[in-house]
């Protein structure tokens, strides 16, 4: 539902001076559809916004391109003093998956008819994999005089958002190992509906379980109500171990503690749900990281030292209390060495940023999508996965 455009100019590592930088934001701009009066974002909705907002967006990125001082790299620009040329982009970059085909297809046909206008390359972006790569982009952005890349391969990556929740192992730009995978429903749509905008500033301090008992034990709250970890069943915890997620269970105990209640909880007792609701959600994400990280030995310094570093990325990232919840119990259960990295908010939700990005950099490896190439309403970023993962789908070529 997120309708989104970007220019990006990047440059080589021996192109990099005072006066020209490793990349360089043109514009970026974004529209979200108002999917307010549905629980999820309604596909006629996503599309007509799609419509309607990516032409008008097309134009206001064109008038940021960069002057052109060759006549026959130009393209001809309208801007409100009259007609001027411009760069033409070197390639254009679009998600190709995995979404709804309608809203993807909107896309890109859209950056078909571009290239095909312009006669330059299409390279159609895996948006998993782009959330990965987004702390590259970042870094770049923030560190525009740095001839490096970081984080480096191979990375942990912690996908989370309304629509993913995935533990992943970053070994390359095209190979994203899935460790943990969620078994229903993502952590963004569990928590949308459990009170994101009432948790107050002074509740972001955590104390993390300093031990797996603790951390699968369930307290009664002062309400009389208690939440249980996801995955543990029992008190020894038969499932606990499950390399997985799970929420569902989470948002139905959720109901069940708000159900017929509306009128006589206490505005203190709805934030003492939420807070709970985001502890346990968060914490069950973490332990997977935990379990990830004593299975590597990230613990030994022998071990490569990128290893030590986690990403977390999606919509989700951009919740201050899930960075809280991750720091704490990392540090309280002997892995405080591990660097975590977050975008900045503005780069966790969908955005063509990390769109452009990540095709920059397939392009600059030599790949290019076919004008054939289709929209994957499921496409997965493993190369274990059926579809053989990002470069085992149909539409790839070599330059």
């Amino acid at each position: 539902d997120d309708t989104s455009v970007a220019v990006l100019e990047t440059a080589t590592e021996d192109a990099i001076t005072e006066s020209h930088t490793a990349a360089t934001l043109h514009f970026h701009e974004k529209v979200t559809a108002d999917n307010s009066q549905f629980r999820g974002v309604h596909p006629i909705v996503a599309l007509e916004s799609h419509n309607k907002q990516l032409a008008p967006l097309i134009a206001k990125a064109l008038r940021t391109l960069p002057p052109s001082a060759h006549n026959s790299l130009s393209i001809p620009i309208r801007c409100d003093l009259g007609w001027f040329g411009k760069r033409k982009p070197d390639f254009i970059s679009v998600t190709r998956g995995p979404g709804m085909l309608s809203s993807l297809n909107t896309g890109l046909n859209t950056a078909k008819g571009l290239a095909l206008a312009w006669q330059v390359p299409l390279v159609g972006v895996n948006h998993m994999q782009a959330h990965a790569l987004t702390p590259r982009l970042a870094h770049v952005l923030d560190s525009p005089k740095s001839r490096h890349l970081s984080p480096e391969f191979p990375f942990l990556t912690l996908l989370v958002s309304g629509g993913h929740t995935m533990l992943v192992h970053s070994k390359a730009l095209a190979h994203h190992a899935i460790l943990a995978n969620t078994i229903d429903i993502a952590i963004g749509d569990c928590i949308d509906k459990m009170a994101r905008h009432i948790l107050p500033v002074g509740l972001i301090e955590t104390s993390a379980p300093r031990t797996r008992e603790e951390e699968l034990s369930s307290t009664p709250s002062r309400w009389g109500w208690a939440l249980t970890a996801p995955l543990s069943k029992t008190r020894s915890g038969s499932r606990s171990k499950d390399m997985a997620f799970s929420f569902a269970g989470l948002g139905s105990a959720i109901e069940r503690i708000c159900h017929g209640r509306e009128i006589v909880m206490t505005l203190d007792e709805r934030r003492g749900v939420a807070r709970e609701a985001l502890r346990v959600a968060f914490e069950h994400l973490a332990s997977r990281v935990l379990m990830t990280l004593q299975e590597l030995d990230i613990a030994d310094p022998a071990y490569p030292q990128n290893n030590g570093t986690l990403v977390v990325s999606g919509g989700v990232a951009s919740n201050r209390f899930l960075r809280t919840v991750l720091r704490s119990f990392l540090d309280i259960r002997g892995f405080a060495h591990v660097r975590l990295i977050f975008p900045p908010t503005s780069l966790c939700t969908d955005n063509a940023a990390m769109i452009a990005w990540t095709g920059t950099e397939m392009y600059k490896v030599g790949y290019e999508s076919d004008l054939g190439c289709r929209a994957l309403r499921k496409w997965s970023i493993d190369p274990a996965g059926e579809d053989g993962g990002i470069l085992g789908v149909d539409g790839w070529k070599m330059k």
